[in-house]
């Protein structure tokens, strides 16, 4: 019998679906109250990537997008549901919170509907600190009071910060953070379309200046030793919470598997079998989006392409 795997549990790109799952599994910790709360930024967040909020233009990078928001808020709230599902349950607030850092945690990407140049990659760099800034302006208008815990679990997500510089107000709030920050990775990594959308990212980052990776194809080979970082980050850092996906899997879907986790040694797999291809053009072997067709910059069909 063929396994299950993570992409046909959930369809990412149906937005009702997406709520109703978010609501189905967040009903069992939270009362109706939070979650007509949670709703509310929900469709707000939508709204605000889809250019539908006034002063804001629609998500323009191609790689932090509605959908990765949308993949980094489903698996966190598993990881919460399997969090609750093993110990005493995180509080109703601090389970609030933290999903609504999740759907807000990529929003620094967005740009106001005056800047005209270019697309929030610029902001890479800065994107958490604008996107945390974005949170204390709205606070009040999302009906988000206070909003420094959410601030904190926000920062948690970024690699470049300290973790033990964030100030993590308790021992419960640090393990929500590690909760985020986990379900910000696996979210990302066990996408079936990861490696098609690493060449959306080399992109991302040639617009923020950074110079660490010359071409699509050495962001491809790079990729393969920050499985490994990434690997440390969440059994250290992390705290090794991605197991919990296996508790919420097990008892959401009767499966003993961690979705998450197949996923990503999958991409990770296939991704050495592109590499070592010394034949084949390696866009011919990443086929689970149409890259001649995707929205990447003019300048992708550029010499820097080339293997």
């Amino acid at each position: 019998m063929k396994k299950l795997q993570l992409a046909q549990t959930l369809n990412h790109n149906r937005f009702d679906d997406v709520w109703r799952f978010i609501y189905e599994t967040l009903a069992s910790w939270l009362p109706v109250g939070r979650l007509d709360d949670l709703h509310r930024l929900y469709d707000h967040t939508i709204a605000l990537y889809q250019g539908e909020i006034p002063g804001y233009q629609a998500c323009k990078t191609e790689y932090h997008n509605l959908r990765h928001t949308i993949d980094v808020t489903v698996a966190t709230v598993r990881l919460i549901d399997g969090y609750n599902l093993e110990h005493s349950p995180l509080g109703e607030e601090l389970i609030r919170e933290t999903c609504e850092a999740a759907l807000l945690h990529d929003v620094g990407y967005i740009q106001e509907s005056s800047d005209t140049e270019g697309t929030g990659a610029k902001y890479t760099k800065t994107h958490v600190a604008r996107g945390v800034a974005y949170l204390a302006n709205y606070a009040k208008v999302l009906g988000l009071e206070p909003h420094e815990r959410r601030g904190r679990l926000i920062w948690g997500t970024d690699l470049a910060t300290a973790w033990t510089s964030i100030g993590f107000s308790s021992g419960l709030e640090e393990k929500s953070a590690a909760l985020l920050a986990t379900g910000d990775l696996l979210g990302q990594m066990a996408d079936r379309a990861y490696l098609e959308k690493l060449l959306f990212l080399y992109y991302e980052f040639r617009e923020a200046g950074f110079s660490d990776y010359q071409t699509e194809f050495d962001m491809l080979k790079k990729t393969l030793g920050f499985f490994d970082v990434i690997q440390n980050r969440l059994d250290t850092t992390l705290s090794s919470v991605y197991h919990l996906a296996t508790t919420h899997f097990r008892t959401r879907l009767g499966l003993e598997a961690n979705l998450y986790t197949e996923s990503i040694e999958g991409q990770k797999a296939y991704l050495k079998t592109v590499i070592d291809d010394t034949v084949k053009n390696f866009r011919q072997k990443l086929k689970r989006l149409d890259l001649e067709k995707a929205p990447m910059p003019a300048f992708t069909l550029s010499p820097l392409t080339a293997k």
